[in-house]
């Protein structure tokens, strides 16, 4: 494994997923010993977490019950009328 000249280095997907480490999880390096150690850091949100607040934050839907079937059964006049 090398760092890259950005000091980035790619964590191998067994470890990732034996910690939990997903896309966007917030993490902490120690050194201890002349190591360096990487674990989850506490109290940041879980990955459960932060895909419940991208939905309660994200985009809101402006379109009602009945333009969102015509658009899913493929009625353009339907989609139009409300």
């Amino acid at each position: 494994m090398r760092i890259t000249s950005k000091g980035q280095v790619t964590i191998p997907q067994h470890i990732r997923e034996e910690l939990g480490l997903h896309p966007n999880t917030e993490v902490e390096f120690k050194i201890e010993r002349g190591r360096a150690t990487l674990t989850p850091k506490k109290g940041a949100p879980t990955i459960g977490e932060l895909t419940a607040r991208r939905l309660r934050e994200g985009p809101k839907m402006t379109m009602g019950s009945k333009q969102l079937m015509a658009l899913l059964r493929d009625e353009p006049d339907e989609i139009d009328a409300d």
